[in-house]
């Protein structure tokens, strides 16, 4: 079985491809998942998935589909919109993901918009959805080298992000400046990723290889460590399952790996040795 399952990585050197893009993306999805799940802003990744569509839809129009381009202009609007909606949250007491709901929807109607005005269907739902089995050289240096800079920025600032992710109030409180910096980069490696992904899985796919697994390895564990590797080894799991999937069942990969992350979330959620339905159950029975 387990040879049949990696028949296709052998024979093809695109399903190669496909499976190291996934495989390079979930090293640094997946822990920026969990930092955004203690921050308790789960649903804000998927709303800069959204919103970098505007830039991305630019950098098409002037450029056509050059990576470059388009991932500059992603990130651009990716930023802009995540910079704003802490703005508008501070100018006006709102909630930050009242701002961020504001933003993204017009971003999304916006790039939708952009994008009709050259291209045709196909194109859209490449950049809705992402071509993950036509990834080139080029398109695993970008995700290579933005997944490295992800976790060397990570390694080196990891006390500050831990720290700020478990208690901003207070670390705002000691320094205001150092805080707001801290934020302003991990949001920007948030998007930064975003983009990164947008090219394999698509602006509104990636945000499934980045969450689900972070959630899945919350109902496992309460250690951030052990969390943040056990969410990676299941971002990777994802990623060859899914693949092997979508080949031998001819559906398309980017949906089929975030299908397998929702079964994976699921038997986390039902079994998870910490946060399992199932398991606290069984706790709450044993401790009457």
């Amino acid at each position: 079985m387990s040879t049949h399952i990696i028949d296709a990585f052998i024979q093809y050197g695109f399903m190669r491809r496909s499976l190291v893009a996934c495989l390079a993306l979930s090293l640094s999805l997946a822990p920026l998942g969990v930092f955004l799940l203690l921050r308790r802003m789960s649903l804000v990744g998927d709303a800069l998935s959204h919103a970098v569509l505007p830039g991305v839809a630019v950098g098409y129009l002037l450029s056509g589909m050059s990576l470059l381009a388009m991932g500059l202009g992603g990130f651009i609007a990716g930023l802009v919109v995540a910079m704003a909606s802490g703005w508008i949250s501070k100018m006006t007491r709102l909630q930050e993901d009242s701002a961020f709901a504001g933003l993204y929807l017009g971003s999304l109607a916006l790039g939708v918009t952009l994008v009709s005005l050259r291209s045709n269907g196909v194109d859209l739902l490449h950049l809705l959805f992402g071509s993950l089995l036509a990834v080139d050289a080029d398109s695993l240096m970008f995700i290579g080298a933005i997944s490295s800079f992800t976790l060397l920025v990570i390694a080196l600032l990891y006390r500050g992000i831990v720290f700020e992710s478990f208690n901003a109030s207070f670390f705002t409180m000691h320094s205001r400046s150092f805080s707001l910096l801290m934020h302003g980069l991990f949001m920007a490696l948030v998007v930064l990723n975003l983009v990164a992904g947008f090219q394999v899985l698509g602006t509104l796919m990636t945000v499934g290889l980045m969450m689900l697994p972070a959630i899945a390895a919350r109902c496992w564990t309460n250690r951030l460590g052990v969390m943040l590797l056990v969410a990676v080894l299941l971002g990777m799991l994802s990623s060859v399952i899914g693949l092997a999937w979508s080949w031998y069942q001819s559906i398309p990969a980017g949906p089929a790996i975030v299908l397998t992350a929702t079964a994976v979330f699921l038997f986390s959620v039902l079994f998870g040795s910490q946060k399992g339905i199932f398991t606290r159950s069984k706790s709450m029975v044993y401790s009457n």
